[in-house]
């Protein structure tokens, strides 16, 4: 999911490089979303495992 997010970011700058000013704010949002689900689902784990008594896997 990460990734995807670091996808649409580049997509943004590039097309933010050649003018493409609603492609490039609409692959920035859309990065930005995917970002926070990421966020809260990474949150969500890590309680998850600290409530269940897990140590995380490293």
């Amino acid at each position: 999911m990460l990734g995807w997010t670091l996808m649409f970011l580049v997509i943004a700058v590039i097309a933010g490089l050649f003018g493409f000013t609603g492609i490039a704010g609409a692959a920035a949002g859309i990065a930005k979303i995917i970002f926070f689900i990421f966020i809260v689902l990474l949150v969500i784990s890590l309680v998850a495992n600290a409530i269940r008594g897990k140590a995380p896997r490293g």
